[in-house]
């Protein structure tokens, strides 16, 4: 079977307007049963979190769904899975705390493919700790990350490895798991930056092999947080500086003040109309997962490669960057000799939303000696086959 697109699109108000969607790297659309789970869970009864009133236990449901939901979408326990106010915030609060376990002369290893959110913190992390930081290089020839260069900075000194699971502008996907096994090799941790990859494949933590996953619902359809998944076991040895009256149970132990209820709701939302995306036969949400997933990795290569065959047509004035063997449909270009910005204000004076920047990924554009801004064409579920022909007509009447 497929993905029935009709059917799809028609959960998505926005979609209405007419506009055609390439941001998806940037933040996706939002189906009506997201936005319903929202307004009903804040328009209750909704209290803090307790067992007494019904108010109270509709909180105490919103947490424990969402918590099932991220573990049947991430493949770990319930207990393993973190709400943050974004992928970002879960990082610089998840490098204080490992940092805590850093000593002057260790050493972390960081990735040039990586969105500046998987690298700052842990540079500055490392600079109060007294930590070397090292580097994994790009490959410019392919985009893909230099593993000769993993080989050489990887020393027993290292204690954690923090890489991407795919590129959010070059849409480029590392291999976490063999990054990962060479980590575990030396005594290192592996944190993974998945905000990218979990918008397009359905994330299974413990056979990536990784310590500490994260990624944003509002890239997949939710709204606006981060996701922290990790063994319970392994976050039972970290101690966040936390109030003292607040829990100290796995995991909200990292979960500072009171949770937004209806935010998590809609993420857990998010989750359930991704399992009915294709779900097939499947019984539990995770089989239907699988199988939904899959029906999406088809419907978005189709609409990849008939994208790419039409950037390449329009000649050498589209520079495509995007070159990994294995990547998102995710494509970043320059145009020879015009500002992005120019084609992207020309784009949407034709309804067609793509974006120009550099998205955050300071390391990539500097190690790839790329200039800002570039334009990002990202596709997402909804996109269809029109889509596509808007998008490169648009840049056709742009050269």
């Amino acid at each position: 079977m497929a993905i029935d697109l009709t059917a799809l699109r028609a959960h998505f108000p926005s979609l209405t307007t007419g506009l055609a969607f390439f941001d998806g790297p940037g933040g996706t659309q939002t189906p009506r049963p997201v936005a319903d789970a929202i307004a009903a869970t804040l328009t209750g009864p909704l209290s803090n979190r307790g067992t007494v009133s019904p108010s109270e236990l509709n909180a105490e449901r919103a947490v424990a769904d969402f918590r099932a939901a991220y573990a049947d979408l991430l493949n770990v326990p319930a207990n393993g899975i973190v709400h943050g106010r974004s992928a970002t915030q879960l990082t610089y609060d998840f490098s204080r705390h490992l940092a805590k376990t850093w000593n002057a002369g260790d050493e972390i290893v960081l990735s040039r493919l990586d969105h500046d959110a998987n690298v700052r913190p842990w540079i500055q992390a490392a600079e109060r700790a007294g930590v070397t930081v090292r580097w994994i290089e790009i490959a410019p020839e392919t985009t893909e990350l230099d593993l000769d260069s993993y080989e050489r900075v990887l020393t027993p000194r290292t204690r954690l490895v923090a890489v991407t699971a795919a590129s959010n502008v070059l849409g480029t996907k590392p291999p976490v798991r063999r990054i990962a096994d060479r980590a575990h090799e030396v005594g290192a941790l592996v944190y993974v930056d998945g905000v990218h990859y979990a918008a397009h494949h359905l994330v299974d933590v413990p056979a990536l092999g990784v310590d500490v996953f994260v990624c944003s619902p509002y890239k997949f359809l939710g709204p606006h947080c981060g996701v922290l998944a990790a063994a319970p076991g392994f976050l039972e040895t970290l101690r966040p500086d936390k109030l003292l009256p607040s829990p100290d149970t796995v995991p909200e132990r990292f979960e500072f003040g009171t949770l937004p209820y209806e935010i998590l709701a809609g993420a857990t939302a998010a989750v359930d109309f991704l399992a009915e995306l294709d779900p097939g036969t499947g019984i539990s949400r995770r089989e239907r997962l699988t199988r939904s997933f899959e029906s999406l990795h088809e419907h978005e290569l189709t609409l990849r490669a008939r994208l790419q065959e039409g950037l390449e047509s329009l000649g050498d004035a589209i520079s495509l960057h995007s070159k990994a063997a294995d990547r998102t449909p995710t494509l970043l270009m320059s145009i020879e000799g015009r500002d992005a910005r120019e084609a992207q204000a020309h784009l949407a004076a034709r309804d067609v939303v793509a974006p120009a920047g550099s998205f955050y990924a300071y390391e990539p554009f500097t190690a790839l000696k790329l200039e800002a801004p570039a334009l990002r064409a990202g596709l997402a579920p909804y996109n269809t086959t029109d889509d596509v022909a808007r998008l490169l007509d648009g840049l056709a009447d742009f050269l």
